[in-house]
C-alpha cells in the first residue's frame, strides 16, 4: 500500500496551499513542500528493489468488467520520472516562492502545480492503460490552468488555449489507440500488454495503433509538426516553464513511447516514424532556437530540439540507444530546469527577456552567470558536463544504424549538424547575456543602464544545485547515473539491458571527432550568427498563434454557416431531419434482412390485447389531431402511457409498470407547467405540403419501427436474462431481479444515471432561479382565470393524500429488493406527493412548512450512492460491490439486510431532490405583475 501513498500525498498537497495561503508566502510554500518531499522519500524507499531489476506493483480492483483497476507500478522508468517529478518539482516549488510577486495568488498557483504533479505521477505510475489515459488528460487540464495563470494577458490565454487544443486532440487519439491495444492484447493491464508485444504487433490494427499512439505522444512532446504550441506556452510564469516544459509535461510523450516500446517497438514502422520525426524536430527547432531573441523562446525551441533527440534515440532502437534515451531524459531535465530558473532570475531582476537588450551582466550577476554557464555548457554538450555523455552516445549510435539502408549515412551528418546548432545557441545564450555588450538602439542607449544584481539565496539555490549536478553527473556518471539509467533502460527494452560504461573518455574515436567538429562548428556559427539571421529574414516565419487562431475562426465560421443552413427555429424541421437520418441508417440495416419473420412465431391475439392496442392507437392519433387544444392533446397522450403501463403488467413486468405510471404522472405535470408559458394556440394555417411531409415521415417511421419489432420478436435471441434470474438471489441477495440489476449488477450504470439526473436538476435550478415571467390574467378567449388560486377541495385532498403517499413510498422502497418497487419508484411517488402540496397550497405556504433544500437532498443522495461504492474498497472489493446477510432480532424475527439498500437510498434521495428542483422551480416562475427591467 506504500505505492498508493505516493499519489495520495500529492493529492493532499493540492489542498495545503489553499489552506495556508493566509499565513504568509513562506509558510505556504514550506507547508506545500512537505507532501512532495514525503512522496519522494517513499519513492526512494522502493529504489533498492527497483535498481535490482524488480517491478513493485499494487492493484486495487475498481471496475474490472471495464478493464479499469487502480493499478500502480514502480520500475526503473517510473523511478526515473518520479525523481524528476518530485525532486526537481520540489526545487521549483521552492523557487516559485521567491519568484512570484507579492500580489500573486500563491495558494492558487501552488495548488495548480500540485495538481499537475499528481497528474504526471499518475502517468508514470499507472499500470493500466485507461488509468494512464485519465492522468494524461489531467495533465492537459492542469497545464491549461498553469499556462493561463496570468489570465489578464492575452498571450497567456492564447497559449493556454493552443496547448489544450493540441494536446487534447492528441489525448482523444491516444484513447482510441489504447482501446485498440486492449482489444488486441485482451487486457488493459500495462504489464500484460507489454508482455504481449508479439500479439499486439501481429494485430491487423497495428498500423492504426501506432498512428494513434504516436499522434498522442507527438502532440504532448511537441514533435514536428505539432511543435508550435510549446514556444507560445512560454507566456506562463517561469516556474511553470521550468517544471512543465523542461522536466515533466513535455516528457510525457517520450515517456509514453519509451513505456510502450516493448509492445509496439522493434518494427520498421515504429523505428522509421520515430527516427524521421526526431530528426526533423531536432534540426528544425535548433535552427529557430539560434534565431530567437526571447530568452524563454530560446529555451523553448531548444527543449523541442532535445525532445527530438530523445525521440530519435528511441527510434534507433538499439539497446545502447534506448539507454542513451533514458540518460538524456535525466540530463536534459537537470540542465534545462536550471536554465529556465536562470532566465527567470534575469527577467525578474532586469524586467526584460530580450537577449539583444541584455549584456555584460557577469560583473553584476556573477552567481547567476555561473549558474547559466554551467547549465548552458551541459546543454551544448561540452565536456565534462552530463550533456556531453548522452550526446556522445547519440553520435555513436547514429553511426551504427542501418535503418535507412544506403541512406543511413545521412543520419550521423544530420545529428552533427543539430549538435553544431545546439552548441551555437547555447554559447549565444551565455556570451550575449554575460560577456557581450547589449545591442541597443539610439533611444535605448539614452536611457539609464540596467542596474541588476544576483537575487536572494533562496531564489538562486535551486538552480545552482541543478547546475552543479550537471557537472557532477558528468564527472561521476557510473556512481550518480548508471544504476538509475540501467534500471530505466531495462524497463524500456523489456529485456536484459547491456552493460553500460558511462565515462568521459573512451579514447580517440569517431564520435569524439564528431563532437569536436560540432563544438568548433558551433563557435563558427555563433561568430556568423548575424549572417544567419539575415538569411533567415528572407524566409519570414509565420506566427503559429495567429495561424492557430485563424484556423479556429475558420472552423467557427464553418460551423456557423452549417448551423444556419440546418436551423431555422422550427422544431418540426429539426424533428424531420432527425427522423430522416434515423430512417436512412435503419433502412440500410433492414435491407440486409432476407426475411423479416423469424422462427419463433407470433403470439396469439385475444380481446384484451386488441382493446389495449386500439386504445393506444386512439390516444396517439387523438393527440396528433387535437394538437391545437393542448390540454386535450396531453390527456390523449396520457392514454398511450397508461396503455404502455398495462402492457408491462400483461407481460409480467410490474416494476416497469410502476415506473411507467410514476414517470407518466411526473411527465404530465411537467408538460402542463411548460405549456403554460407557450402560446395557447399554435398557428392556424399549415400548408398542405407540410402536412403531407409530416404524414409521410410519420408513416415511414412507424413502419420501420414496426418492422424492427416484428423481426426481433419473432427470432430466438441469446439473452443474459437466465444469468440474472439464476444469480439474483445468491449473487445480489434479492428476488426482485430488476431491482438487483439496477443496484448491484449494473449499479455503475445507475450511478451514472442519477449523476446525470442530479446535474440536470441543478442546471434547471440555476437557470430558473430568480426568473420571473408575467402571468396573463386570462386565456386566449379572454376568459379570466379564477380568483381562487388554491381551491379548498384540492388543498384538503392533498393534505389527506400526503401521509398515505409517503407511507406507500416507504413501503415501495423497503420491499424493492425482493418485490416490485425500489428507490427510483419510491422517489417519484414522494416527489409527486410533495409536488401536489405546492400545486394545492402554493409555493410560499408549502415552503414555510417544508424548509428543505432540494439541491442538498439531490447531492446528498449522490454522495450516499458514491459512499456505498467507495466503501467496498475498504474491504478489498471492486467499486460498488454489494454485500448482504441474514440477521435475527427478538420480537422481529429473521430478516435480510443488503448494502444495496444504502445505494437505493441514494437513488431515492437523488430522484426526489432532482425532480422537485425542476418542477417546483418551474411552477413558481410566474408573477401576477409585469416584472420591471431590473427584475428581468
Amino acid at each position: 500500500m506504500s505505492l498508493l501513498w505516493i499519489p495520495l500525498l500529492t493529492i493532499a498537497g493540492i489542498v495545503v496551499p489553499v489552506m495556508t495561503s493566509r499565513h504568509g508566502r513562506r509558510t505556504c510554500v514550506n507547508a506545500t513542500l512537505v507532501a512532495p518531499l514525503l512522496a519522494l522519500a517513499l519513492a526512494l524507499s522502493q529504489a533498492p528493489a527497483v535498481l535490482a531489476g524488480d517491478v513493485v506493483s499494487l492493484q486495487i480492483p475498481w471496475m474490472p468488467l471495464l478493464g479499469l483497476d487502480l493499478a500502480l507500478r514502480i520500475d526503473g522508468l517510473t523511478l526515473l520520472f518520479a525523481l524528476l517529478i518530485l525532486g526537481i518539482g520540489s526545487l521549483i516549488l521552492y523557487y516559485a516562492g521567491h519568484y512570484l510577486s507579492a500580489d500573486e495568488d500563491d495558494g492558487r498557483f501552488l495548488a495548480y502545480m500540485m495538481l499537475f504533479m499528481t497528474a504526471m505521477l499518475g502517468i508514470a505510475m499507472a499500470d493500466n492503460l485507461i488509468l494512464l489515459w485519465l492522468f494524461w488528460e489531467l495533465t492537459s487540464i492542469s497545464s491549461f490552468l498553469l499556462i493561463g495563470f496570468w489570465g489578464h494577458r492575452s498571450d497567456a490565454r492564447r497559449g493556454a488555449r493552443m496547448a489544450l487544443a493540441v494536446t487534447g486532440a492528441g489525448g482523444l487519439a491516444l484513447l482510441a489507440g489504447f482501446l485498440l491495444i486492449g482489444q488486441a492484447a485482451g487486457t488493459f493491464a500495462l504489464g500484460e500488454v507489454l508482455a504481449a508485444g508479439d500479439v499486439v504487433r501481429a494485430s491487423e490494427h497495428y498500423t492504426l495503433i501506432v498512428a494513434l499512439v504516436l499522434f498522442g505522444a507527438f502532440t504532448k512532446s511537441a514533435q514536428f509538426p505539432f511543435h508550435f504550441w510549446l514556444p507560445h506556452a512560454m507566456a506562463a510564469p517561469t516556474p511553470v516553464s521550468a517544471f512543465l516544459h523542461s522536466a515533466t509535461m513535455v516528457k510525457a510523450g517520450v515517456f509514453l513511447m519509451a513505456r510502450l516500446n516493448p509492445a509496439l517497438g522493434d518494427t520498421a514502422l515504429w523505428s522509421l516514424c520515430l527516427t524521421l520525426a526526431g530528426l526533423a524536430t531536432m534540426l528544425y527547432a535548433a535552427w529557430f532556437a539560434l534565431l530567437e531573441r526571447d530568452l524563454k523562446g530560446i529555451l523553448a525551441f531548444s527543449t523541442v530540439s532535445h525532445l527530438g533527440l530523445i525521440t530519435l534515440l528511441l527510434g534507433l532502437g538499439s539497446p545502447l540507444a534506448l539507454a542513451a534515451a533514458a540518460f538524456h531524459i535525466l540530463n536534459h531535465a537537470i540542465f534545462k530546469a536550471a536554465l529556465f530558473m536562470s532566465v527567470g532570475i534575469i527577467d525578474h531582476e532586469a524586467g526584460t527577456r530580450d537577449i539583444d537588450r541584455l549584456g555584460a551582466l557577469w560583473s553584476m550577476m556573477p552567481l547567476t552567470g555561473t549558474l547559466t554557464l554551467l547549465a548552458g555548457a551541459a546543454m551544448a554538450g561540452i565536456p565534462p558536463f552530463n550533456g556531453f555523455l548522452s550526446k556522445e552516445m547519440l553520435l555513436d549510435q547514429s553511426l551504427q544504424t542501418g535503418l535507412l539502408g544506403a541512406l543511413s549515412g545521412i543520419i550521423p551528418l544530420l545529428v552533427v549538424l543539430a549538435a553544431t546548432l545546439s552548441v551555437a545557441y547555447s554559447l549565444r545564450l551565455i556570451w550575449s547575456l554575460f560577456f557581450a555588450a547589449p545591442k541597443l538602439t539610439r533611444e535605448e542607449k539614452a536611457q539609464p543602464p540596467l542596474k541588476v544584481h544576483d537575487p536572494a539565496r533562496g531564489m538562486l539555490a535551486p538552480g545552482l544545485f541543478l547546475a552543479v549536478m550537471s557537472l557532477l553527473v558528468g564527472l561521476f556518471p557510473m556512481t550518480l547515473a548508471d544504476p538509475l539509467v540501467s534500471a530505466a533502460s531495462l524497463a524500456i527494452q523489456g529485456a536484459s539491458t547491456p552493460e553500460l560504461n558511462l565515462a568521459l573518455w573512451h579514447g580517440l574515436n569517431l564520435p569524439l571527432l564528431m563532437s569536436a567538429i560540432a563544438v568548433a562548428g558551433g563557435v563558427v556559427v555563433l561568430r556568423q550568427q548575424r549572417r544567419f539571421a539575415a538569411v533567415a529574414t528572407l524566409f519570414p516565419a509565420r506566427d503559429a498563434s495567429r495561424i492557430f487562431e485563424a484556423a479556429v475562426v475558420r472552423v467557427i465560421k464553418a460551423a456557423l454557416w452549417l448551423t444556419l443552413r440546418l436551423e431555422n427555429g422550427s422544431l418540426q424541421r429539426y424533428q424531420a431531419l432527425l427522423i430522416l437520418c434515423a430512417l436512412a441508417m435503419v433502412g440500410i440495416g433492414l435491407m440486409k434482412l432476407d426475411t423479416l419473420t423469424g422462427a419463433a412465431g407470433l403470439q396469439s391475439l385475444d380481446a384484451m390485447l386488441v382493446l389495449g392496442a386500439a386504445l393506444a392507437i386512439f390516444g396517439a392519433i387523438g393527440s396528433a389531431l387535437s394538437h391545437r387544444w393542448r390540454l386535450v392533446s396531453i390527456l390523449m397522450l396520457s392514454v398511450v402511457g397508461l396503455m404502455v403501463s398495462l402492457a408491462f403488467v400483461r407481460f409480467s413486468a410490474p416494476d416497469l409498470a410502476l415506473t411507467q405510471l410514476s414517470v407518466e404522472v411526473v411527465t404530465m405535470i411537467l408538460m402542463i407547467l411548460a405549456l403554460f408559458f407557450l402560446p395557447q394556440r399554435p398557428p392556424l394555417l399549415v400548408s398542405g405540403r407540410r402536412i403531407l411531409r409530416d404524414l409521410i415521415l410519420a408513416v415511414a417511421m412507424g413502419l420501420v419501427i414496426a418492422m424492427l419489432n416484428y423481426a426481433l420478436l419473432t427470432r430466438e435471441t441469446l439473452s443474459i436474462a437466465d444469468y440474472f434470474l439464476r444469480e439474483s438471489v445468491p449473487g445480489g441477495g434479492g428476488s426482485n431481479v430488476v431491482n438487483v440489476i439496477l443496484v448491484d449488477f449494473r449499479g455503475f450504470d445507475t450511478f451514472g444515471e442519477i449523476t446525470v439526473l442530479t446535474l440536470a436538476g441543478l442546471a434547471t435550478f440555476k437557470l430558473l432561479n430568480r426568473l420571473k415571467l408575467f402571468m396573463p390574467a386570462g386565456n386566449v378567449e379572454g376568459i379570466r382565470w379564477s380568483q381562487q388560486r388554491h381551491p379548498m377541495i384540492l388543498a384538503v385532498v392533498s393534505q389527506i393524500l400526503l401521509p398515505l403517499a409517503l407511507l406507500v413510498s416507504v413501503y415501495i422502497f423497503l420491499r424493492g429488493h425482493n418485490q416490485p418497487g425500489g428507490g427510483f419508484i419510491a422517489g417519484l411517488i414522494t416527489a409527486t406527493a410533495l409536488l401536489l402540496q405546492y400545486m394545492a397550497r402554493g409555493h410560499d405556504w408549502t415552503r414555510a412548512r417544508l424548509p428543505v433544500s432540494y439541491p442538498v437532498i439531490a447531492v446528498s443522495g449522490l454522495a450516499v450512492a458514491l459512499a456505498t461504492g467507495v466503501g467496498s474498497w475498504l474491504f478489498g472489493y471492486p467499486f460498488l460491490t454489494a454485500s448482504f446477510g441474514h440477521f435475527h432480532l427478538p420480537l422481529i424475527g429473521d430478516f435480510e439486510l443488503a448494502s444495496a439498500m444504502l445505494f437505493d437510498l441514494g437513488v431515492f434521495l437523488a430522484v426526489v431532490g432532482a425532480t422537485l428542483m425542476i418542477l417546483v422551480n418551474l411552477g413558481r416562475v410566474t408573477t401576477i405583475h409585469r416584472p420591471s427591467l431590473e427584475e428581468r
